[in-house]
């Protein structure tokens, strides 16, 4: 694989593009592997290449039905922060936030992560004392945070709806500089990438129809290009969770399927540098500008289970209404697309990676809306946890048994209720 540097991208200036080598190969599925990942998105490209370069496992399968990055990788808004409290989310989501710092060197791919800040705007006391307190925390454990107040909020954003009669009048605002946006396709890419060329296998148009099992383990995985042998078997299909889960025979799995429906508008120029984020009055809503110019946003989630990519009008009303509360000045823009992407929602909202009942089968499930922005440390740690069978102290409340163990990792205080982890 050729690597990108100014020499080469120089050369082959010269010689018409023709010094440039496939992105990854398109391997013959091999009949055993040490490690078979099923699900060929972020989190599970991620997890083949932090396998591989942490642990040095090369004999590694990830199994596709589609096409790389096909799924939520390529349906999401793209938004990284740390701005967690939760013990157990803090740590893991800022060491994702440190991975994703340096991730463009590291895969020798710019995923083109650009830091231009997270604003979490507020509209009363009470929502300023309630991220004084978030923020107040995520200062103790040494990440960065900071308040903008009124005058500091319009110099930075003046298109915000300050007037007087605005449906939220807003207040302030709570900011982490560091967080900001990534291009979804570039990551997958990068990591794609940088996993092949440590030698694992990425198969697509490859669907995983059953398992054998023999005695506690997966001993074979039945795919739509034939069986495979596995020593260690590890989901990361989002969405999809729940129908991998019943194949192999096991039940009771705390996650709803919903959709999470995102927009992009035409192109416009240059409007807003920040990541823009609130909250109040039963809406929520965030919204971040392309390199290509559209502002992509989103908001909740369509409230009933399904597995469908397309969502509900409702929704769309529902966000339009949101956006033109917060910046009026896009009620003639039009809307170019929009799409959804399967969230697999847990009790409290929290994720798991852990072991599973099945001594060889290891989960990454239940993101909710934190999947894009902890690609980095999701590979890591379900890695790490692959390797090593046991989790490290950072993911140790996040198995499956936290909820009767009273353990509930909820940052929205919602408690471990279906259809209030939203």
């Amino acid at each position: 694989m050729t690597r990108f540097n100014a020499w080469n991208v120089l050369k082959n200036g010269f010689i018409n593009q023709t010094g440039w080598q496939r992105q990854w190969r398109d391997p013959v599925l091999k009949k055993e592997y040490d490690v078979v990942i099923v699900g060929a998105g972020l989190h599970g490209l991620a997890t083949a290449y932090y396998l591989a370069k942490n642990h040095k496992i090369n004999n590694i399968a990830v199994l596709e039905k589609g096409w790389l990055g096909g799924g939520n990788a390529g349906r999401n808004t793209t938004i990284v922060r740390s701005n967690y409290m939760m013990p157990g989310n803090h740590e893991f989501y800022e060491h994702s936030l440190k991975l994703w710092e340096n991730l463009s060197h590291e895969l020798n791919y710019n995923v083109m992560f650009s830091q231009r800040a997270h604003v979490n705007l507020f509209h009363s006391p009470a929502a300023r004392d309630s991220n004084a307190r978030r923020y107040n925390t995520m200062l103790l454990h040494n990440t960065d945070a900071e308040f903008w107040n009124l005058k500091k909020l319009k110099k930075t954003i003046p298109h915000l709806n300050y007037g007087p009669n605005a449906r939220f009048p807003i207040m302030g605002a709570a900011v982490q500089k560091r967080a900001g946006t990534a291009r979804h396709d570039a990551v997958a890419w990068g990591y794609a990438r940088a996993a092949d060329s440590l030698g694992v296998d990425i198969i697509q148009n490859c669907e995983v129809n059953g398992f054998v099992r023999r005695a506690n383990n997966i001993d074979i995985i039945e795919t739509s290009r034939g069986q495979i042998k596995a020593k260690k078997v590890g989901f990361a299909v989002a969405g999809n969770t729940s129908r991998l889960w019943q194949m192999a025979g096991l039940d009771s799995l705390p996650i709803e399927s919903h959709k999470l429906q995102a927009f992009v508008t035409e192109p416009l120029k240059p409007i807003l540098d920040q990541v823009v984020v609130f909250g109040v009055g039963g809406a929520h809503f965030y919204i971040s500008q392309s390199d290509k110019g559209g502002l992509v946003f989103g908001g909740d989630l369509d409230w009933y289970k399904s597995y469908a990519q397309r969502g509900n009008l409702p929704i769309v009303q529902d966000v339009a209404e949101a956006a033109l509360s917060i910046l009026p000045c896009l009620g003639r823009v039009r809307l170019l697309r929009h799409w959804s992407g399967i969230m697999d929602m847990t009790m409290d909202g929290s994720f798991f990676i852990c072991k599973t009942p099945i001594d060889n089968l290891y989960l990454n499930a239940g993101w909710n809306y934190g999947g894009f922005k902890t690609t980095p440390a999701s590979g890591w740690h379900f890695a790490d946890l692959i390797a090593n069978n046991r989790p490290n102290k950072i993911i140790n409340n996040h198995d499956l048994k936290r909820f009767e163990k009273g353990v509930n990792i909820d940052e929205r205080g919602a408690g471990p209720d279906p259809k209030l982890h939203g």
